[in-house]
């Protein structure tokens, strides 16, 4: 019997590595193949719509199909799915107003969702604040209005805290060294009779489960975030304090033809690649978020020494080395 329904999510509390597959767009999203992929060897299965098509019946259906061939021999109902969302996250108001991709994709019953081309903190804080109910406490500023102050005419402005500049933190603290906090979650009741089913659980717990993880240690949301362009190198320490992301990435393929390399570079970064990829990899370190990243059969072992924890590569040789050495004792 499984832990928990997010099977990546129960891995990482564990500091087990996760693996995936899935491509950035042609995914077969029926509910024959959900229930084929129900088996699969992957912890979770990236769903790209990002340049993918946008298909909720599709995913909806799809999702349908991972329970009708569930459960996983790891005894969760299916293997977690994560969709990279169409929107980028290039600005706040960019996310804030597609904000509605995030609930269409939740609403569908999957267990995460990626955040692509994140490029600045308050992107990624509307991100996360968009995927949460407004009822979960976890990370929110304290100072903030409360809903009833709110409905009776208080201004809804972020704070300092939310919003950069000299910070207002949990415990009081100002200034820069202040840890960053969220505003209250934006999504809305209405989607839970469908993903509630997915998941097997009552609307009610679903409400209170779907909560990123591990800013809430019960939630069984992963959100994570792309950062693929010179600017969200540039911004990533503070992009990656945001409360609510669990994982994180380089994405090679657009920023190194960002910085002019008509082909991605794969066995060795350039210097400047390196670079941008130490500089996410600490920042993900510093913050407690799990880095993603290729591994093969040749590189796992170095990739999982170094601390490396979602595993890209689509290679199940490279799962069953990675395992192997890990000592992990979940079924696959």
């Amino acid at each position: 019997m499984a832990g928990r329904i997010n099977r990546a999510i129960e891995l990482l509390a564990q500091d087990q590595a996760i693996y995936y597959v899935g491509a950035h767009t042609g995914h077969i999203l029926t509910r024959a193949q959900g229930s084929e992929d129900a088996g699969i060897w992957a912890d979770y299965l990236n769903v790209g719509m990002e340049h993918g098509a946008f298909d909720m019946t599709g995913l909806g259906d799809y999702m349908a199909g991972l329970v009708d061939g569930g459960p996983a021999r790891s005894g969760h109902r299916t293997p977690a799915i994560i969709v990279e969302a169409p929107v980028n996250g290039t600005d706040e108001a960019n996310v804030r107003y597609n904000a509605w991709q995030f609930r269409q994709i939740l609403g569908r019953g999957v267990h995460g969702v990626l955040l692509c081309q994140a490029e600045t903190a308050g992107a990624v804080r509307a991100f996360v604040e968009s995927c949460r109910y407004p009822h979960h406490p976890e990370g929110v500023d304290p100072a903030l209005p409360s809903p009833l102050a709110r409905m009776r005419g208080a201004p809804t402005l972020p704070s300092p805290a939310c919003g950069g500049g000299s910070g207002r933190g949990l415990r009081g603290e100002t200034g820069a060294d202040a840890p960053p906090l969220l505003g209250a979650g934006t999504r809305g009741r209405g989607s839970e009779a469908t993903a509630a089913a997915i998941w097997g659980v009552s609307e009610a717990e679903y409400r209170e489960r779907c909560d990123p993880w591990p800013l809430n240690p019960a939630g069984e949301l992963l959100l994570g975030v792309k950062l693929e362009s010179p600017e969200g190198i540039a911004h990533c320490e503070e992009i990656l304090a945001t409360p609510g992301i669990g994982f994180a990435e380089l994405g090679p393929g657009d920023l190194s033809l960002a910085l002019g390399y008509l082909e991605m570079p794969r066995d060795s970064y350039p210097a400047e690649m390196r670079e941008a990829r130490d500089r996410v990899f600490r920042a993900c370190r510093s913050n407690g978020i799990a880095f993603l990243e290729i591994g093969t059969p040749r590189n796992i072992v170095g990739k999982l020494d170094e601390g490396v924890r979602v595993i890209a590569g689509h290679s199940e040789e490279a799962a069953r080395i990675g395992r192997v050495h890990q000592r992990r004792t979940m079924p696959v």
